[in-house]
């Protein structure tokens, strides 16, 4: 319907609650600092070039560094770095500047924050930045992966609350 102002943003929130969606840090570091964030909107784009693309709030901690630097790391969490994703979502109650104490980090090829142990991290940079509502869509060309020896099983986000995959009996 043309003119529609769309549904409340309470109704958007309680509905997107039902989107299960595999939990992610998303890391930058640009002149000696860096930051993160815990984030489920991330998805690929293309396999040739590869790219993909993340949502991150513009009011969140980390979307003026990825910014800047023109980069960032998407670490995929597997089901047991449940810890990790609450440190980076500031529900822990630690301080921000202590979300990298948490976890083995190392690099790959941009210099950006690895999480050692993560299902795979994709290490990106910038290629378009997309301003949508109170969101920067950021898409990143793949640079350098890494893939983790968990044995798969990933980190799941829905109805509210962390989760993982039924297993297979």
């Amino acid at each position: 319907m043309a003119g529609s102002t769309g549904i409340s943003e309470d109704d958007f929130k309680k509905g997107m609650r039902e989107l299960a969606a595999a939990v992610n840090i998303v890391t930058a570091a640009h002149n000696g600092t860096q930051d993160g964030l815990t984030a489920t909107a991330a998805c690929s784009v293309s396999a040739e070039p590869p790219q993909l693309l993340i949502c991150v709030n513009k009011d969140a901690g980390g979307h003026d560094l990825i910014q800047e630097s023109g980069k960032f790391a998407l670490n995929v969490l597997a089901r047991d770095q449940e810890k990790v994703a609450m440190r980076f979502a500031g529900m822990d109650g630690s301080d921000r500047s202590e979300r990298f104490d948490l976890g083995e980090w190392s690099e790959l090829v941009t210099g950006t924050p690895c999480l050692d142990g993560a299902l795979v991290n994709f290490d990106c940079e910038v290629t378009e930045q997309i301003t949508a509502g109170t969101h920067s869509i950021f898409i990143g060309h793949i640079v350098g992966s890494r893939t983790g020896d968990k044995d798969g099983a990933p980190l799941l986000y829905g109805d509210g609350q962390f989760t993982g995959l039924a297993t297979r009996e």
